[in-house]
């Protein structure tokens, strides 16, 4: 299986209106040729320097065969549990691929103290003993990277154990990450600079970890590599020009079709794909007030079976032919796909959406604002003000006082949700340990069902590197709940003044400083008994 594509409806229409002038203006062949200038001259300085992704398959062959030697010879040392410490595009590639694959890889892309410690401290007493770090950060300076790294090599130094041996680094030559990982004596490999973390699927980003977690890199390669001629030819026919068109093309109508629904069908085979597409397609699109939400649902999701008119379907089946889209499944994109095929397709297409929106797809304009508040916040330490009301355990803070006037949980969701405007979204915001409170994704089924609005879901920090650049970026239409943890757990960061708890707490309250700065309403709730506050908190959303 390569990329089957079909599509009915509403989509179908908007394709068929806007290929023909890609197919004439020589899109698909000229992204590549590499060409910096088809998204405008504003674009083309980044353009030039971000296109290296096409050729990602051919440059990635020879690096596989190092990767499963390295693999191989830890193996052969006992050194077999794989931990990836990485954000937004050097963690969701990997984690779609060796779920795939079927082989376990521990995704670190949390500050959160506890789920650090469970990264570190594994399932049993000897688990660090046969752990190798893969520290991932194409710009060698990603807080949350670099953190984690410290955090990891003094674990292996207190055990007396060679940090030397145990982990290595995957970033962009000339990076600082490189420079100090070279004078430590790590594993050193660089990766093509000419890509965009988000774009890096198929780079040293991606094949690293899998490979060494077990995963059959190659076969995603050949994959990619069996779709390649069909994406670079200016054709009608070309999947990546009929998805970019059908999912940036309806923006522009009297109807907005700006939201995107992403269903993704157990028997697909592509399990985490919508995680890795929302990271793509937000950090691309979601600039200078316009851009793509995306929207990460389930096939049981209110949205996935009665969606709204601003939000259009993708949904990916085991086989396109196999689903009657004419009677159950109309105006909807469906997708089968091959992994490596649908990581180079996707590719194109957002590409292909950046030029029909008219913005640059490769830079992420706002996404470095919520760092600087951060870091801010870390060099002021404020004291965190008093809550505006506690109810139960649930503490309630928000940016516009309006909003927790009511004085209980309940009355302060129905008045954030309200403030969804008719084509507006909510963003539900989990700053905790997710190992310990994996039910609270679900919270984003009850806010879609209250609040007849598209709601998304983002564990934080990691959705900074993610939805973070759409929500400061995009349409001013989003309204945001937060939602963090009192806990007794933390963890010092070697070399930093401040903790892991320190820093996650300072990711969040930054955060929300720019968004209501940028007149987007922020609701913040702390759960101080975690475990029993989250049931509080669904009876409330409910």
């Amino acid at each position: 299986m390569t990329f089957r594509l079909r599509l009915s409806g509403h989509p179908r229409e908007v394709a068929d209106a806007v290929v023909p002038a890609l197919v004439d203006d020589l899109v698909a062949s000229g992204i590549a040729d590499q060409n910096p200038t088809l998204w405008g001259p504003g674009a083309q300085a980044e353009a030039e320097i971000r296109l290296g992704w096409v050729q990602a398959v051919e440059i990635s062959r020879p690096l596989v065969s190092e990767v499963v030697a390295l693999r191989d010879d830890l193996r052969r040392r006992g050194l077999d549990r794989i931990v990836l410490a990485g954000m937004g595009g050097s963690s969701l590639a990997p984690e779609v691929i060796t779920r795939g694959a079927d082989v376990p890889l521990v995704i670190l892309d949390s500050t959160a103290p506890g789920q650090v410690l469970a990264a570190i401290d594994g399932d049993s007493e000897d688990d660090l003993r046969r752990t190798v770090l893969v520290v991932s950060s194409k710009s060698g300076s990603t807080v949350e990277t670099d953190s984690a790294q410290r955090a990891f090599e003094a674990a292996f130094s207190d055990l007396g154990l060679d940090p030397a041996e145990r982990i290595i680094v995957v970033t962009d030559p000339g990076s600082p990450l490189e420079a100090r990982a070279v004078e430590r004596g790590y594993r050193v490999f660089t990766a093509q600079p000419t890509v965009g973390g988000r774009f890096s699927a198929l780079t040293a980003f991606g094949v690293v970890p899998s490979a060494l977690a077990g995963a059959d890199v190659e076969a995603v390669l050949d994959e990619a590599d069996a779709v390649l001629a069909e994406v670079a030819v200016d054709s009608p026919d070309n999947p990546a020009l009929i998805l970019g068109a059908a999912i940036a093309g309806a923006t522009a109508e009297s109807v907005r079709k700006d939201k995107l629904g992403l269903i993704v069908e157990p028997d697909a085979g592509l399990d985490g794909l919508a995680d890795w597409i929302e990271q793509l397609v937000a950090e691309s699109t979601g600039k200078d007030g316009t851009g793509i939400l995306p929207v990460v649902l389930t096939e049981v999701s209110l949205e996935a079976e009665d969606p709204q008119d601003d939000l259009q379907r993708v949904r990916f089946v085991q086989d396109v032919d196999d689903v009657g889209i004419f009677e159950d499944h109309y105006d909807e994109i469906l997708i089968s796909a091959s992994l490596g095929s649908a990581f180079l397709v996707w590719e194109y297409a957002v590409a292909i959406a950046g030029r029909i929106l008219g913005i640059n797809p490769f830079d992420q304009p706002d996404v470095e604002a919520a760092k600087q508040a951060a870091r801010a916040l870390l060099e002021e330490r404020p004291q965190t003000g008093a809550p505006a009301f506690v109810d139960g355990g649930i503490e309630v803070r928000s940016t516009d006082a309006a909003l927790v006037s009511a004085g209980s949980v309940r009355a302060v969701l129905d008045a954030l949700f309200a403030r969804a405007a008719d084509d507006g979204y909510i963003a539900i915001q989990a700053y905790v340990n997710r190992d310990a409170l994996p039910q609270l994704a679900g919270l984003r089924e009850l806010a879609a069902t209250s609040s007849a609005r598209p709601v998304t879901f983002g564990w934080g920090p990691r959705f900074l590197h993610s939805t973070g650049q759409y929500h400061k970026g995009g349409p001013a239409n989003g309204v945001f709940l937060q939602i963090l943890e009192n806990t007794d757990v933390d963890l010092e960061i070697p070399g930093r003044p401040y903790t892991f708890g320190q820093l996650i707490n300072a990711q969040a309250a930054g955060d929300a400083r720019v968004l209501a700065d940028l007149g987007r309403p922020v609701v913040t709730l702390t759960l101080t008994d975690p475990q029993n506050d989250v049931v509080d908190l669904f009876d409330d959303a409910d």
